[in-house]
């Protein structure tokens, strides 16, 4: 419990788990932290980390794979109509009129951008690329990217790249650059019915614009497995905004998906004692 790691935490050089800042301040000899997430923003809120100079490390990539194939479900789903037949389907309700073939989309030919090309997006537009889709992204790193990538942006290609996709796909971290950065200019900018999956974080999205975007067609669906607020109240607007599936933060969800996270997490204690270099190293001044 808390108060038992507070405890421990008094002769420890090196946590694995959760950033919480009464056992950071509780272990004046703490000089790594590593997460077993990818999620940083409450780690890099804690002053300790700049301050004394605590390495954070966490699970940058583990999770990519899985998650790119949560993207692509959300991506079906809302292409091939399943937010309208599969409530029909639990009313027994044979609803074969229930989307007009105008949202039945086919994705071969069409583009998506990648908002954030890290580990996530990289396997998100790879697995775009394999379904016959034009795939463009953006990232603050530069512009180099992988060779199933058309195009890629830095920040400033934000909005010009919304307004070529006919899917967004957000896997952003939470930074102060990126809070509310999904805001009014950025769903106006998008092409009218074009799709918005967010898979990063709830908080880079004003979600009163996106609720809006939704209910004027601006947005023809989106695919959410973050929010803001989080969880998510059950009187939320959001819930029923047209063509909207909301699935509770389990992108990353796997069987056995704590076996590689250990195994990154030994390996990464192997190197700091050795005097290595680690995997999956923060920038806790960039957030990520």
């Amino acid at each position: 419990d808390r108060a038992a790691a507070v405890q421990a935490a008094v002769d420890a050089d090196v946590i694995i788990g959760e950033c919480v800042p009464e056992v950071i301040a509780a272990g004046p000899r703490i000089r790594w932290l590593q997460r077993m997430y990818a999620g940083v923003e409450r780690c890099v809120a804690i002053p300790a980390f700049t301050e004394r100079g605590i390495v954070l490390t966490n699970m940058q990539k583990v999770a990519g794979s899985v998650m790119a194939e949560h993207v692509l479900a959300l991506m079906f789903g809302l292409t091939r109509g399943l937010a309208d037949y599969v409530p029909a389907q639990a009313k027994g309700e044979w609803a074969n009129e229930a989307v007009p073939e105008s949202r039945m989309w086919e994705v071969k030919g069409r583009t998506m951008l990648v908002v954030g090309l890290g580990g996530i997006g990289t396997e998100v537009a790879k697995r775009a690329h394999a379904l016959g889709m034009t795939v463009i992204a953006t990232r603050n790193s530069g512009t180099d990217g992988p060779d199933y990538v058309s195009e890629v942006g830095l920040a400033d290609k934000l909005l010009p790249f919304t307004a070529r996709a006919d899917v967004i796909v957000s896997t952003l971290p939470l930074t102060a650059e990126t809070k509310g950065l999904m805001n009014r200019a950025f769903f106006d900018a998008a092409k009218r019915g074009a799709l918005f999956i967010n898979v990063g974080r709830g908080g880079t999205v004003v979600t009163d614009d996106l609720v809006a975007a939704l209910n004027d067609g601006r947005l023809g669906g989106a695919g959410l497995d973050v929010t803001d607020p989080e969880p998510l109240p059950a009187e939320h607007p959001l819930w029923r905004a047209p063509n909207v599936i909301i699935t509770p933060h389990v992108a990353a969800a796997l069987d056995g998906n704590e076996v590689p996270r250990w195994i990154i997490a030994r390996e990464n204690l192997r190197r700091y004692v050795a005097g290595g270099k680690l995997l999956s190293e923060v920038d806790v001044k960039k957030g990520y």
